[in-house]
């Protein structure tokens, strides 16, 4: 197998300026495996209740993305979280939360998905992240995303975790509360040192800023004239970037920034439509046609 992502699969309300959806496809594994399956193969480990609509399992198949490890609680409900935008929509306002089987969630790897290529950890708790890494044999690269929670909340938990982990992703107030720096290189470089081979810092529609102990590189966002939901597009850039280094096969320098061109690519198509649709509205020559443009546009 190739990838193996752990993280959530949720059902979404969501309010824009632009309009609302209830109940619509999200959650960070969903995200992730969808932009990845462009690139490679994914399996999810992930769990959901009876009431998750089984037009979206066929979606996820649909992609050709495993499910073996996606776990249908009896009796349980879906993880479940409402938001709102106004027109800054770099800011997501929560009016609800229901974790559901979401709060008892406790990973376990088939042993059928015991030996991935790459591994994705997605926003969960730090001790649940731990746990899936001994649960598998080491792949070649670890990823992992967090969130301001869990660095508050799990600190301890969080920073045992990252000697094991290649890429840490965050987002740039994560990387400032983490380090205690508001300067985003002295925060990188401090994360770095925790022992994480490499951090990207997400800056959203500022782009993207990627550091390791041997080099540097700033990406910016691909520039867009509508968008319609900012929801999941972190973990799209996630996927984009993690499913590119799974196809090469490689972490070299200059594939991690193509990886993270490719991963701003992703998150462009997925903020143009609610949920998870314009991701499944385009093709492998979308993808190819606005990479190139991208290249076009900030070459100098």
């Amino acid at each position: 197998m190739s990838i193996l992502v752990v993280g959530s699969v949720a059902l979404d309300s969501i309010r824009t300026p632009f309009g609302n959806r209830k109940d619509i496809l999200g959650g960070s594994a969903t995200y992730f495996s969808i932009a990845a399956s462009f690139f490679d193969k994914v399996d999810i480990v992930a769990a959901v209740g009876e009431d998750f609509p089984k037009k979206y399992i066929t979606l996820l198949k649909g992609k050709n993305i495993g499910l073996e490890g996606l776990e249908i609680k009896k009796g349980g409900k879906t993880f479940r979280w409402s938001g709102k935008y106004e027109y800054d929509l770099n800011t997501a306002h929560t009016i609800a939360t229901h974790l559901n089987v979401f709060k008892n969630f406790d990973p376990k790897v088939p042993k059928s998905l015991s030996r991935p290529k790459v591994l994705f950890l997605a926003n969960i708790d730090p001790d649940l992240q731990a746990k899936v890494l001994r649960q598998i044999k080491r792949p070649q690269i670890v990823a992992c995303d967090s969130m301001n929670y869990w660095i508050e909340n799990k600190r301890a938990s969080f920073e045992k975790l990252l000697d094991k982990i290649d890429i840490l992703l965050l987002n740039e107030s994560e990387a400032r509360q983490f380090s205690g720096e508001l300067n985003l290189v002295k925060a990188a470089r401090l994360i770095v040192s925790f022992g994480p081979k490499a951090v990207v810092i997400k800056k959203g529609e500022d782009g993207v800023i990627y550091f390791s102990k041997r080099s540097h590189f700033v990406a910016p966002a691909y520039l867009l004239e509508n968008v319609y939901d900012p929801t999941g597009a972190g973990d799209t850039f996630a996927g984009g970037m993690i499913g590119y280094l799974s196809r090469v096969g490689k972490t070299g320098d200059n594939d991690i920034r193509k990886a993270m061109i490719y991963g701003s690519i992703m998150a462009s198509f997925a903020v143009e439509g609610f949920s998870v649709n314009k991701l499944l509205d385009i093709s492998v020559t979308d993808i190819r046609r606005r990479y190139d443009k991208y290249r076009k546009i900030t070459r100098f």
